[in-house]
């Protein structure tokens, strides 16, 4: 895995910022959560989600959970891939029908959902709507509760992305593609987190951060822009 420079305006990073790996040529879809953030008005219709297979478009189950593999650079013994994998099989077996065919399968993604909260400490519910090639760097003390994170964003241990308040439980945040996101990093609220933006470690944001900018502190105020 190819590493850069890791000391950002003072070194607010922890963990060594990895390169994401290019989208291949042939690859022209756009995310659906780049879809959120260039079209604001697509994110209630995210609501849907859970009801659906919400999986990526343009690549078959199987094909996607082999990317996922080689994605993480762990491979088979990786804790973010297997919390990607149920996530997978969670929104795939929503393509199955009629609905007492899922009930099986449904009962299977609970069970490996918890194995993985309780293992490998990542929570990723199939609710949320998840691109290709992301990244979970390291594990433990996750909770991702997102409305749409994009393709090849990078996210590391003791994340949170969840709700800001209890009266507003249905705005979560959207992580745009390419996003790199610190180590203990919370992102709550209806926020946009910005293609190639970068996090820092311990950041809490509360607001959008434009996309390729650098965000850090308590609450994230941004300390670079491109």
């Amino acid at each position: 895995m190819s590493k850069i420079d890791t000391t950002l305006d003072g070194g607010f990073f922890e963990s060594p910022i990895a390169v994401p790996q290019p989208r291949p040529a042939t690859d022209t879809r756009i995310s659906y959560a780049q879809r959120i953030i260039d079209n604001p008005g697509l994110y209630n219709e995210a609501h849907n989600a859970g009801v659906s297979n919400r999986n990526p478009e343009g690549i078959g189950f199987l094909a996607l959970v082999a990317e996922d593999f080689r994605t993480q650079e762990e491979g088979l013994f990786s804790q973010g891939a297997w919390a990607l994998f149920w996530h997978r099989f969670g929104n795939w077996r929503m393509s199955v029908r009629p609905k007492p065919l899922r009930l099986p399968l449904s009962f299977l993604y609970k069970v490996g959902r918890k194995l993985t909260q309780w293992f490998a400490g990542i929570d990723l519910p199939y609710t949320v709507n998840v691109g290709r090639r992301v990244r979970i760097e390291h594990f433990g003390g996750m909770v991702l509760v997102a409305r749409a994170i994009g393709d090849d964003v990078i996210i590391r241990q003791n994340t949170t992305f969840g709700i800001a308040r209890t009266d507003r439980l249905r705005e979560w945040p959207v992580i745009g593609d390419r996003a790199d996101i610190g180590v203990g990093a919370a992102i709550l609220g209806r926020v946009d987190v910005g293609p190639d933006a970068k996090i820092g470690a311990n950041a809490v944001v509360l607001k959008d951060i434009p996309g390729g900018a650098v965000a850090v502190g308590v609450p994230a105020r941004i300390v670079r822009k491109d």
